[in-house]
């Protein structure tokens, strides 16, 4: 069966940066193999293109550069945000949450879910860094694909249920 639209595609990867003995990023091994719905905005879109049509047992090798992954890092997504927005009561509690470098989930202006990572904590502020992790880095993936298998009718009704949340891009890689 061949990766296409509405296909279960289950892999493993290695991901680097810049090329293949670039630093490491991320590895998945088979025994928590990445499954990503084809055709879905599951993940970055020139991924999904270097594996469309390939079967079980194709073994990739690619790069892809960061304008088409997750761009440049953008100084403008490092804000600092009032202590008070946290509203944690309890002293310890708030402490132990905004200790550098805790990705901690927030809601943007516009209500979307978004994750910045603590960058700084001062008296009456905090930096946080709402970059993607991988902003600014040209990726390199090696792997293999493990199966490719027909969606369930649940994996399909959930699917077209995220896409139709305004603005959510179920990008993972």
């Amino acid at each position: 069966m061949k990766a296409t639209k509405d296909k279960v595609v289950s892999l493993v990867y290695k991901l680097t940066s810049e090329n293949a003995e670039g630093e490491l990023l991320q590895s998945v091994e088979k025994e928590e193999a990445f499954d990503f719905l084809f055709g879905h905005m599951d993940v970055l879109p020139d991924f999904e293109a270097q594996l469309e049509g390939k079967e079980a047992g194709y073994k990739f090798s690619f790069g892809i550069s960061k304008d088409d992954a997750y761009g440049d890092i953008q100084e403008q997504a490092v804000i600092k945000i009032p202590k008070e927005v946290f509203n944690i009561e309890d002293k310890v509690e708030q402490d132990e949450l905004l200790q550098v470098g805790n990705v901690l989930p927030m809601v943007g202006p516009d209500e979307m879910p978004m994750e910045g990572e603590v960058k700084e904590v001062h008296e009456d502020h905090v930096v946080m860094d709402f970059n993607h992790p991988l902003s600014g880095i040209n990726l390199y993936f090696t792997g293999e694909i493990l199966d490719v298998r027909d969606a369930t009718k649940e994996e399909l009704e959930e699917a077209v249920n995220v896409e139709n949340v305004d603005g959510v891009e179920g990008l993972d890689l």
